[in-house]
């Protein structure tokens, strides 16, 4: 296979940062609007990872998602999203960071109101892996334009802090947001972003630079082989849910898309322009840092889809309701983080993260315990609680040691990677849980069907058999969601282990390791 080539016209070897005046059109003036602009647009891909996830009940209702499916909706953008965030980095070196940015948030714009007034799961879908390819063109590029637009020093810094807070708000403002517009619509959660990409796509143009654009190539054949591998995984381990992990068509699925991942690696460890560069994993440090990121993607995701539903399906809470229930999970990871922030100058890393695993496992066995007449106060709230101070604590040295080594060039390479590992992890994780859970459900209300019968048989009105009917499915939606939290502690315990056994790097060695300031992970 062949990569790919763009000649930049004219050549420009100058790096990225002598860009002249004339040449950005701009200079340096109006670098408020400037980083608005960035910062709308970083928001906008942050807040899609959370939104969403308020709306699934609506979406399943009202256009007939089935169990097994209804995952799809998230993992339709995380899939695309992640598998091509390395490819819309490279592409923005070569044809113009501003130029791509610019197409991903207008594309972002165009398959939100494509969602919006969707009649169907497919269109819906279609959309959901638009606005995925979106975001991967527009988010790495996005931080990029800092760069490109800020010049050096106490500008460019507070910007890269104003950028990182709304990365760290988006989640927040995501639930609260996500609740109240799905108050009025679910389709509203889709809408909220064409006005957003058009209005930053337009004032672009005129308050952001240009990047210098370079000569190179881009590994088209590895972002598609890989892209195409994890959707086969995903789909494979998905199609198990309705027919099984012996039927011909989930082991084709399954084994063909690790086979195009095998392809992947293959043209990877061949590539000179590799999207995934080997001499990035070639690191024990390395390597455990993006498997485990790998892990607590697929927990994260796990937890806001199917508390999520379980929230308003099962204890009847309303779309804001639920959005404001989750905020304690955003206040908790921040917290967190502060406190890893400080420790990590003192402890080893496998220590802070290892603890941080065993808190997240000791979250989702709490939640293994759940009722259908669980209380938030009692049930969710403290365990919601220890998984976020347990997030937090993994994120800040997992984002350190995910870098360690790792040359200065290469240093966006390695914090993109930790971005795409934690977006597929979250998609297979959900896959497989997602499957684990519409198994349960299915047997569950199997067991239970029989009375339905019987009560049918002993001369209850249909209005009776039918409110039978549906505390049956509470139960037996209650009894899958346990079953995949169970197995989610068990992910988030062999995490902790693995951080302890295979994260030898000492503190010491990372603070001077990251000597040249921290890498911020979008």
């Amino acid at each position: 296979m062949s990569e790919e080539v763009i000649k930049a016209d004219p050549p420009d070897d100058r790096p990225v940062d002598s860009v002249t005046e004339a040449e950005n059109g701009h200079g340096h003036r109006n670098l408020g609007i400037a980083l608005a602009l960035i910062c709308m647009a970083q928001l906008m891909v942050v807040l899609d990872g959370t939104i969403v996830n308020i709306a699934l009940p609506h979406i399943k209702d009202d256009l007939g998602f089935s169990n097994a499916s209804l995952p799809w909706v998230v993992n339709a953008y995380a899939l695309a999203f992640g598998g091509l965030l390395l490819l819309g980095g490279r592409i923005g070196d070569i044809l113009g960071r501003r130029k791509v940015f610019v197409f991903g948030v207008v594309l972002f714009g165009v398959a939100s109101f494509v969602g919006g007034i969707a009649q169907s799961e497919e269109v819906l879908l279609v959309s959901r892996i638009l606005q995925g390819v979106a975001a991967a063109a527009a988010a790495p590029n996005a931080l990029a334009l800092i760069t490109t637009t800020f010049p050096a020093g106490k500008e460019r810094n507070r910007a890269m802090g104003v950028y990182a807070a709304m990365s760290g708000a988006g989640a927040a403002v995501g639930l609260i947001l996500g609740g109240a517009l799905t108050e009025a619509s679910w389709r509203w959660t889709f809408f909220i972003n064409t006005p957003i990409g058009l209005i930053v796509a337009v004032l672009a143009f005129r308050y952001l630079g240009e990047s210098a654009r370079q000569t190179g190539k881009f590994d088209l054949p590895g972002a598609i082989t890989g892209t195409l591998g994890l959707t086969s995984l995903v789909y494979g381990l998905t199609h198990a849910a309705s027919n099984g992990w012996g039927d011909a068509a989930t082991l084709t699925y399954i084994l063909g898309g690790l086979a195009l991942i095998g392809i992947f690696l293959g043209i990877e460890a061949r590539s000179r322009h590799a999207l995934l560069p080997f001499r990035i994993l070639a690191n024990r440090t390395r390597g455990v840092s993006f498997f485990v990121m790998l892990i607590v993607g697929a927990a994260m995701f796990s937890m806001f889809y199917f508390l999520g539903i379980f929230v308003q399906s099962i204890m009847g809470y309303s779309a804001i309701k639920t959005g404001l229930a989750f905020l304690p999970f955003s206040f908790g990871i921040v917290a967190a983080a502060q406190v890893a922030s400080t420790l990590v100058a003192r402890i080893d890393p496998r220590w802070i993260a290892g603890a941080g695993g065993v808190l997240v496992a000791g979250g989702m066995f709490g939640f293994s315990q759940l009722e259908v007449d669980s209380t938030y106060w009692t049930h969710l709230l403290p365990y919601i609680l220890v998984l976020s101070f347990g997030m937090g604590l993994i994120f800040v040295p997992m984002t350190l040691t995910a870098v360690s080594g790792v040359a200065n060039e290469d240093s966006g390479v390695g914090s993109a990677v930790l971005n795409t590992v934690q977006q597929i992890g979250g998609a297979i994780g959900l896959a497989l849980l997602g499957t684990i859970s519409t198994n349960a459900i299915t047997d569950k209300f199997n067991e239970l069907a029989p009375g339905l019968q019987k009560a049918a048989e002993a001369g209850q009105s249909p209005d009776q058999i039918k409110q039978l009917q549906g505390q049956f499915t509470a139960l037996a939606t209650t009894h899958g969601f346990t079953r995949a939290f169970t197995w989610s502690a068990f992910l988030a315990l062999g995490a902790a282990v693995i951080t302890l056994i295979g994260l030898s790097i000492k503190h010491k060695d990372l603070a001077a390791d990251n000597a040249n300031g921290p890498v911020h992970v979008g």
